[in-house]
C-alpha cells in the first residue's frame, strides 16, 4: 500500500480491492452493451483518469477515447460559481455510441454541461459512467447509466480525486476530515 506523508487530515472511505472489484464489475456489464458498437469514452479530466484508464484496460473490444476538461473546484473544497469546459474532441461522433467518464459526480452542473455540449454532435447514444456519485448534492435529476459507489456529501480524495492538485495518486478514496 502507498503511505503517503499529507499534512490533510483524511480517513480511508473505499479500499483498493473494493474499487478494482467494482471496476471490473463496471467492464462487464459495458462489455456485454458495447462489445459490437465501437464506443467512444470521453473522459472527463483530470478527476476520471486512473478510473478510466483501469475500465478501459478490462475491455477487450475496438473502443476510442477522447477527453473534455471541465472544472468547478478552483481552490480546496468551495465549489466555484462557474464552470469551464474545455478541449475539442477530434473524433467524429455523430452517429456514434458515447460513454462519458466521470470519477465522481457531485452537484451535477458538470455532467449536465458535457451532455448538452456533447449531443450537439448527434451521437447514437450518450451514456454517462462514475466512479462515485453523490445522489444527495445533485440540483437536477440525472440518468446515471453506471455508479461505481454512491456516497454522501462528504469531500474526497485519492484514485484521480484531488484537493487543490495533489492526492490524486492514492490507490484509494479517502474522506478528507474536518480540520477545525
Amino acid at each position: 500500500m502507498l503511505e503517503m506523508k499529507t499534512k490533510l487530515p483524511f480517513e480511508l472511505l473505499i479500499d483498493q480491492e473494493k474499487i478494482h472489484k467494482r471496476v471490473s464489475e463496471m467492464a462487464e456489464e459495458i462489455t456485454r452493451e458495447y462489445s459490437e458498437k465501437t464506443p467512444v469514452f470521453v473522459g472527463v479530466l483530470k478527476g476520471c483518469l486512473i478510473f478510466m484508464a483501469d475500465l478501459i484496460r478490462q475491455l477487450n473490444f475496438p473502443l476510442e477515447i477522447e477527453f473534455i476538461s471541465a472544472a468547478s473546484y478552483r481552490k480546496g473544497t468551495d465549489s466555484a460559481d462557474y464552470l469551464v469546459l474545455g478541449g475539442a474532441s477530434t473524433t467524429e461522433l455523430k452517429d456514434r455510441h458515447v460513454i462519458i467518464v466521470e470519477g465522481i459526480i457531485d452537484s451535477g452542473r458538470t455532467a449536465e454541461a458535457i451532455i448538452s455540449h456533447l449531443k450537439l454532435m448527434e451521437p447514437a447514444s450518450l451514456e454517462l459512467v462514475t466512479l462515485l456519485d453523490k445522489p444527495g448534492s445533485h440540483r437536477n435529476r440525472l440518468d446515471i447509466k453506471q455508479i461505481g459507489f454512491s456516497i454522501g456529501n462528504e469531500f474526497v480524495i485519492g484514485y484521480g480525486l484531488d484537493n487543490t492538485q495533489k492526492f490524486r495518486n492514492l490507490p484509494y478514496i479517502g474522506r478528507v476530515l474536518d480540520e477545525k
